[in-house]
Order: C-alpha cells, then structure tokens, then sequence
C-alpha cells in the first residue's frame, strides 16, 4: 500500500473508486497506523486505524468518512484509537455493542479469507452503493421498519429501460442480512431487521434465456460481422468454453498453456473458489491463436477500463439485436453451451466439471478425479455440436481451418 504525507489536498486528488476495481490504501507517513481508504466501486474514501493485535491477527478501526471529518479532526482521532493498541487494548472490544454496518462488513471478509475476489466487491458494492446512508450506523439502530423502506427505494432507484431493479434490491438485503448474523456471533444484537421483508421479498424469476438451436446460424453470423474484435473473440469464446463472464473477460495471456491446449484460471479469480483447469476444444484453440497474433498485452481481451480488461460488451450485443431481433446477455451465453452440452449425453460430472460447478459433497463424487483430460472428449464434443448448429463449414485444410475458423484471421 503506498505511503505518503497526508493533507486536504492529496486526499482529494486520490482516485475513488480506484481504477483497480479494488480497494486501495493509504498510509500516513507522519502518524504510523493511519490512514485513508478508498473504495474500488464508490467515490467513498474513509479515515482508517489499522495496527496489530499482538497475535498474528490485526484490527481495522473505521474513524470516520474523509467527507464529513476534517483531516485535523480524523487524525486527532486515530491518536485516540492508537494509544489504547500501544497500551496493549483492543478498541474494537471495547466498541461491540455499537459495531457499524462496515465494521461488519470489514469482520466479515476478514474472518472468510476463502471467499473470492468476485464475492469480496460484490459484498462491498452492496454496502458501499445501496446501503450507503447506514454505512457508519451501529447494525442495532437499523429497524425492521428502515429496512423494508430502503428496500422499495433500491428498486426504485436501479429500475431503468433494462431491469427493474428486484434482484439488486433483494441482494442488497440478503447482503446485509449476511453480515448482522455474522456480527450477532459476537454481539448481542436485537433479532435481524432484514427478517421483516418475509413477505416483501420480489419475485426474480430464474432466467431461461438462451439463443435457440435454430437461431444459433444468424446470432454466429452477426457475432462475427462485428467490427469490435475484441467483443467478437470474447462472445465467441464464452459461447463455445460456457465460462463465467468476469471468468473470461479477465483472462491474462499467461493463462493460456497453448502447448498442453488448457485454459487454466487461478482459484483467486474464480466464482467458486476453486480453479479451473479447461481443455480447449480445436474451434477454442484456434480462436486464441488467432488472438494472439494481433497483440499481446497483459489480458487477452484489454479495454479502457479501470480493470484493464473489457467488462461488458453492451454494445455489441446490442447491435446484435438490432440486426436478429435475437436478444441475450453474456451470461444467457453460458446457459446455451450448457443447454448444447446436455445434448450431447456428457455425463452429469463432466458437465459441471466443465463450467466450474461443485460436483457435490456425496460420498461417490468425493472418489472421482474429474482430470482435465478426462474432460477434452466431452469439450470437442460440445465445441462439434456447436459449429454444426452454428452452421461453420468444415474445411479439409486442418492449418487453413485454424486461420479462417469463424472468420477470425491473425
């Protein structure tokens, strides 16, 4: 975390949310233990206590937002907070019964280091961008009756021409509900507020949305008539690999072992937790070498983004649209090659294996070894049934066919 002196000015001139995506701290180099944090989703930037507990663990104290205190004000603080460590106290122990929202929140990803980094800024999100006005309330202030009126204004607030905004609302409150239980292990805390929307809940029905088998040609078509490369190879890869968007999109070359055919993704960047090693179909293999010879950069599809990798390619798919009538999201994507991949007869493991599902916790699952080779047979085979249904001509040429797959030339 860089270091550096502490006034109004560079404070202001921090990024927030940083370009990284993440959070970023800080450090004061005049009062050791003090600093500022900025947010990797919202412009919130926050004065912060942070030192060791003296056995390996170490405390974050929140003093308070950089918009409301003064940095005079905020430090005069910290000095507060760091005699009672160097007096060998924990302030934090002292401070239970009035833990905030974001010292929850903070106790919480602290406490579940497993946790990926998707899951770690999507609970931050929540936090930072929907419940906001709570961030520095103690969790026993907020009421059931608070609750079910913020509720209702998220929705209203995210509802556009896109969404209605009944997800995000109701994620927001299942966040929070996540984090008061967490801190009740610890706390005594009056029942959950989030416990009154036991009726108020909106209904999110499990989408379905696919491109449909006889639909497969034109969509195929239209993604490779796209004059943004980058979207186009992205498009085409979650479509034949079923991989997760962020999954995809964040794919650094280095990723990429051409010579085993394998796309291996860190557990650390991953949903579940857990890494992926995916064997690449021939139409995939050709795909990134393909890719490859257009540049090299740290990821294999890069945009001006704050991550430096592409993030959604709206765009494209609505121009897609417009040009089908043909309707989908990157995720509804990942649903058709699972939908193809059914067809197919992939047993029930190799199918999950595949697109990085848990094959469960059942005894006989524990005993089987789902190895990246046994799952090259069932991935060619999806990645065939593809090109059949998308209609790509097979071309005798093996090397020719590897230069002019789908249309994409180096």
């Amino acid at each position: 975390m860089p270091t550096q002196k502490l006034t109004e000015k560079s404070i202001r001139a921090m990024p927030a949310p940083d370009p990284s995506g993440d959070q970023v701290l800080y450090w004061d180099d005049d009062l050791k233990g003090f600093g500022v944090l900025c947010s990797g989703c919202t412009n919130a930037k926050t004065y912060v206590v942070q030192r060791g507990l003296g056995n390996g663990r170490r405390r974050r104290i929140t003093i308070g937002a950089c918009n409301v205190l003064t940095l005079a004000v905020a430090r005069g603080k910290a000095e507060q907070v760091l005699s009672e460590f160097y007096a060998g106290r924990d302030p934090k122990a002292g401070r239970k019964e009035k833990i905030t929202l974001h010292e929850a929140l903070e106790d919480y990803l602290a406490a579940n280091k497993k946790l990926s980094a998707a899951s770690r800024k999507n609970y931050r999100l929540y936090v930072e961008k929907h419940l906001t006005t709570w961030r520095d309330v103690p969790l026993k202030m907020i009421t059931p009756e608070m609750v079910e009126a913020r509720h209702r204004k998220i929705q209203k607030e995210v509802a556009d021409e896109h969404k209605n905004g009944h997800a995000t609302a109701n994620q927001a409150m299942i966040t929070l509900r996540i984090l008061y239980n967490s801190a009740a292990t610890a706390t005594p805390l009056p029942p959950n507020p989030v416990g009154r929307l036991k009726r108020q809940w909106y209904a999110v029905p499990r989408r379905t949305t696919l491109v449909k088998a006889d639909e497969l040609p034109q969509f195929y078509k239209a993604v490779t008539e796209l004059r943004n490369t980058a979207h186009r190879d992205f498009l085409l890869l979650v479509l034949f690999t079923g991989m997760r968007k962020e999954e995809a999109a964040s794919l650094q070359w280095d990723d990429i072992d051409f010579a085993a055919k394998v796309i291996r993704v860190p557990a650390t960047r991953t949903k579940t937790g857990t890494k992926l090693d995916l064997p690449m179909s021939d139409f995939v293999h050709a795909l990134l070498v393909a890719r490859r010879a257009t540049g090299r950069e740290k990821y294999i599809f890069s945009a001006d983004s704050k991550t430096g990798h592409l993030m959604e390619p709206r765009q494209s798919l609505d121009s897609i649209f417009k040009a089908t009538g043909i309707e989908v999201t990157t995720h509804d994507l990942r649903r058709t090659f699972l939908t193809v991949a059914e067809s197919c007869d992939i047993s029930p493991l190799a199918l999950k294996a595949l697109v990085n599902h848990s094959i469960g916790g059942g005894v006989t699952e524990g005993y089987i070894g789902m190895t990246t080779e046994r799952l090259r047979a069932p991935a060619q085979r999806v990645a065939d049934r593809l090109q059949e249904l998308c209609g790509i001509t097979a071309v005798a040429d093996e090397k020719v066919k590897k230069l002019h797959v789908g249309g994409l030339r180096p």
